[in-house]
């Protein structure tokens, strides 16, 4: 068991880099971008309500179960003989921004209702009789937070969106077909110089057990030790959209980069107020325990667009070290855990003027770990994984003390299968994806958008994979999208997985078997 819990704390750990990271979608290149030019109105509201149906068939592969009795992908309950899944859901989203009357000063919030909600999750009665859905009851508020142009600089403090680049480390969430989006309870301060936005922001990611006050309508941190807490520098030249489209028309070459640095740490800990067996209500010095935990990420993001292709790439390190990996006080190891991260994308397009065709190459990697399985989402508890199994710890304390799988925000995809659904996010591994875009033209208040895309992929380390071997799988992806200028859009996304060896059954001698994957998309904006 203490091996067990140990291996969770070790991934607790690595996680906690990920998230270390600055921002861009409201963030750093977003905040106060309107403060010195305000609108007239002083209260503006804007978002979108998304509609979304799939179906999903065969993404376990039919390759049988994995070592450990678990299918690559959950199958139907009742038809053992079919395997085809059916889900719909949808979000209605609201972000309100309200100006101060004097002053250039903002205060941000965004609320999401029935947010990834399926339809007809929550009936009201048995199933059989009921006759209406149950009301909503709470919303989640994801952001919140105010910012305020100063003669230095702004200075911005609440809990907002971190993004940076292009979402492949940490993501705001803001695409119409996001399910996640980072925050950051967060003061972050910028100001321009020699032509460059200069930036440093100070987040509070955990503050550990805290208890109410004496009046009832606060709450006290109990011991700052163990609190997590992060700082993040960065330097970023940035244009705006509009001044790029300018420039394009103009026949002018654009290149913007950025690089941070970010630094989290955490002394103390104090593991009973978040495992699920602790007693959160009854606390002392006894469940205190040192963690020693260091973590640092690099990242470099540049974008050059030229009158006739973009190009954009990011660049991440990430390293930390967790000087004591138990959650059981008293249960020690004597090894630190370590971990190395590497991780890169790079997006391209070409076109030509007057042209409505546009073509590029993308590509990505993310560094591996040999411990089985890929990593990308171990849960709590679980046991080291056994050769085949597709996810699991990459670390296994005291004999395996390092975590080297470098992983992808859930929200940066590059296909509809194997890296969205199957194994969840892009790590340990390596991608190439040619793609090709038509620009229909005109239709009714809108415009029709048609495009292909192929995705081939091999694994970092052979290990991780359920088949032992480097190649993953060649996907294949057509869509259609109609965006009637900023109001309405509608999307139909395809998916076509042809696996390889990578994702065989070589215990039961069986092949993986192509999966498909059909999204439709309705979005009203506001």
């Amino acid at each position: 068991m203490i091996r067990r819990i140990s291996a969770i704390s070790v991934v607790f750990a690595t996680l906690l880099i990920a998230s270390s990271a600055a921002a861009d979608d409201g963030s750093f290149t977003d905040l106060g971008y309107d403060l010195e030019n305000p609108p007239d109105a002083q209260i503006e509201v804007e978002g979108y309500f998304r509609t979304r149906g799939e179906i999903l068939h065969n993404l376990d592969l039919d390759r049988g179960p994995t070592p450990s009795g678990d299918h690559l992908f959950p199958r139907p309950l009742s038809d053992t003989g079919g395997n085809t899944l059916r889900h719909t859901d949808m979000r209605l989203r609201t972000d309100l921004r309200a100006y101060s009357p004097v002053g250039a000063a903002a205060v941000n919030l965004r609320v999401d209702v029935l947010d990834n909600v399926g339809f007809g999750s929550m009936p009201e009665g048995p199933p059989q009789t009921t006759a209406s859905q149950q009301p909503i009851e709470t919303m989640r508020i994801r952001r919140a937070y105010g910012e305020a142009l100063t003669p230095v600089g702004l200075i911005a403090v609440g809990r907002m969106g971190s993004h940076w680049g292009l979402g492949m480390l940490t993501h705001g969430g803001d695409e119409l077909d996001s399910d996640s989006g980072d925050a950051a309870d967060r003061i972050a301060f910028m100001t321009p110089m020699v032509s460059h936005i200069w930036a440093v922001a100070f987040d509070a990611t955990w503050s550990g057990p805290q208890t109410r006050r004496r009046d009832g309508n606060r709450s006290l941190d109990l011991d700052p030790a163990d609190n997590v807490r992060a700082v993040t520098v960065a330097m970023m030249r940035f244009d705006s959209d509009e001044s790029i489209q300018r420039r394009r028309d103009a026949g002018r070459t654009t290149l913007n980069y950025g690089t941070y640095f970010s630094f989290r740490w955490q002394d103390q800990d104090v593991p009973a107020h978040y495992l699920p067996a602790g007693e959160p209500d009854d606390l002392d010095s006894s469940d205190v325990m040192y963690r020693g935990f260091r973590a640092h990420a690099v990242d470099v993001w540049g974008r050059l667009v030229l009158p006739f292709a973009e190009l954009e790439a990011e660049v991440a390190m990430l390293q930390a070290q967790i000087d004591q990996a138990s959650v059981v006080p008293g249960a020690e190891f004597t090894e630190p855990i370590r971990s190395l991260q590497f991780g890169g994308a790079l997006e391209s397009e070409v076109w030509a003027e007057g042209w409505p065709v546009g073509f590029g190459v993308d590509t990505g990697f993310a560094s591996g770990d040999p411990a089985p399985g890929f990593g990308a989402f171990p849960g709590p508890f679980d046991d080291p994984g056994e050769p085949g199994d597709l996810d699991g710890p990459q670390s296994n304390p005291p004999d395996d003390n390092r975590v080297d799988n470098f992983r992808f925000h859930p929200d940066y995809r590059i296909d509809q299968i194997l890296f969205r659904e199957i194994i969840g996010t892009v790590t340990d591994a390596v991608y190439l994806r040619p793609h090709l875009t038509w620009r229909v033209g005109e239709w009714g208040p809108g415009r029709l958008h048609a495009g292909l895309a192929a995705i081939a992929s091999w694994s970092m380390q052979p290990t991780s994979t359920p088949g032992q071997r480097r190649p993953l799988g060649l996907e294949i992806n057509p869509s259609l999208l109609y965006e009637s200028y900023g109001t309405f859009s509608f999307a139909v996304d395809h998916g076509v997985l042809f696996p390889f060896a990578g994702l065989d059954n070589p215990q039961a001698g069986r092949s993986a078997s192509p999966a498909q994957v059909l999204r439709l998309r309705i979005a009203m904006e506001f």
